[in-house]
């Protein structure tokens, strides 16, 4: 049987379409079957025993570094206590169940149909995946994940309870449960999405002004505010001693839009998620200047969240989205699995993009746009721990660059909407010193960030707005 037209059998309907029956070009027959295989082979890895012992554990391994973040406090604990009143001691480092439970344990669910919204980009990769994977089913959800033009459309559609659940720039749900930008509805990060997973990228008009310093006059486009893009393309020009509202151009574009506004010379450069920086070089349009794991190693990007609200209302609910996401997170870790995932998130209804885009991104080998082929295989990781102090050096720029006014109660804020706040009580109670929250120092372009003084860091920069 032809693999592409049949005109000449009586038995089969003639239709313009594959020859397979499945509804798609015959010229893209060989893409999709390559796909369907991923998606069995993805399928068959997460079944094994060896996963699954690896998904426990990165799950509960994943948790206990977020309330340690030093580990010579873990062990001290756990030599002092032992392993059996540690997990005791920490049963509610999320206020929705315990980590066994987080970890393994179904509840009944309150609401199983969910609809989670999504931009198309690779910091979704957790969220995306779980779904062609069966992740959701298997937690007995049936998940609709919802493609999404713009974050301003993601943050009203959870505002008026539209979605379930969604893919969060990590600042936006800081922004929401402060009402900056919109009205005031408490929101929670459940884990960060992606870490790392950025670039500046600028138009091949401009490979002879590497250096920042060039860039006054110059146009720069981040998808939202309150994102970790505006936040570190402020940083990163103001260091360069630029001010970054005065001497250059910030635009809002949607992800999507970004590599177009580029070709159309509306802007400069952008800092943006992948894949459109790498989408950029595909095109021959742009090149990579740096990545943004260059500025801060480790950064979060997105992050997965939904409403205190649904929370409380759907305790159960939330774990098993939980137990998904994270699921995928595991399996998105691992570099053995990244070349098969980018075959599977590629496709039009999920990322719309070519698979070399998406696997050069999610491999780290990858051509730079300057003759170079790189290879960094963190360009892009998926460590799901939203570390309170991230959200402190957030509440920080935002106090800097004048989104917030007056004083900002940082640790209540972090506490309140990053999710790991409730464990030092049950430490407490047996007598043990509790970590004061997942709290872990970091250097942002070599400089030290200290989360326990975010004022007299704001006040350290010599460009800010306050």
């Amino acid at each position: 049987m032809s693999r592409y037209f049949d005109p000449f059998d009586a038995d089969r309907p003639l239709r313009l379409q594959c020859a397979c029956g499945r509804d798609h070009r015959p010229d893209e027959h060989d893409a999709v079957m390559a796909r369907d295989q991923a998606v069995q082979e993805l399928q068959r890895r997460s079944e094994t025993e060896d996963f699954q012992t690896y998904s426990r554990e990165f799950i509960e391994a994943s948790l206990m570094k977020a309330i340690f973040p030093q580990d010579a406090v873990r062990r001290r604990f756990l030599r002092a206590v032992g392993k059996g009143t540690a997990m005791a001691a920490i049963s509610s480092v999320l206020p929705t169940a315990s980590l066994q439970a987080m970890a393994q344990e179904a509840g009944p669910l309150e609401k199983k149909e969910l609809k989670i919204g999504f931009i198309p980009i690779t910091c979704a990769t957790p969220l995306i995946m779980a779904h062609p994977l069966g992740f959701y089913r298997k937690q007995g959800l049936d998940v609709s994940v919802i493609k999404t033009a713009g974050w301003a459309l993601i943050r009203d559609k959870m505002i008026n309870k539209e979605y379930d659940a969604t893919h969060f720039l990590s600042p936006m749900p800081l922004a929401i449960s402060m009402g900056l930008g919109s009205n005031a509805k408490p929101m929670n990060v459940a884990t960060i999405q992606n870490t790392n997973g950025q670039a500046i990228t600028l138009h091949v008009k401009h490979k002879d002004k590497r250096d920042p310093k060039q860039w006054k006059g110059f146009k720069f486009a981040v998808p939202f505010e309150y994102s970790m893009h505006n936040f570190l393309l402020r940083y990163y020009v103001a260091e360069a001693g630029l001010d970054p509202d005065r001497d250059i151009q910030i635009r809002v574009v949607p992800p999507p839009e970004m590599v177009a506004n580029l070709r159309a010379g509306n802007i400069d450069g952008y800092l943006g998620p992948d894949p459109f920086n790498q989408r950029a070089v595909f095109e021959e349009i742009g090149f990579i200047h740096i990545l943004t794991k260059e500025l801060w190693d480790g950064h979060p990007c997105c992050a997965f969240g939904t409403s205190a609200e649904f929370i409380q209302q759907h305790p159960n609910t939330f774990a098993a989205l939980y137990r998904a996401v994270l699921t995928a997170s595991a399996m998105a870790r691992q570099p053995k699995n990244r070349e098969l995932i980018a075959k599977v998130i590629s496709p039009a209804q999920y990322l719309n993009q070519p698979e070399a885009v998406v696997a050069q991104v999610l491999t780290g080998r990858f051509a730079d746009g300057l003759g170079n082929v790189r290879n960094v295989p963190d360009r892009a990781d998926f460590n799901p721990i939203p570390w309170q102090s991230m959200a402190v050096w957030m509440l920080t720029q935002m106090k800097r660059w004048g989104y917030v006014k007056g004083d900002v109660n940082y640790k209540q804020i972090a506490e309140q909407v990053f999710l790991l706040t409730d464990a030092k009580k049950h430490m407490k109670a047996l007598g043990e010193t509790a970590p004061e929250g997942a709290y872990p120092g970091f250097k942002v372009m070599g400089k030290p960030f200290d989360p326990a003084k975010p004022d007299a860091y704001v006040n350290s920069f010599a460009i800010r707005r306050t």
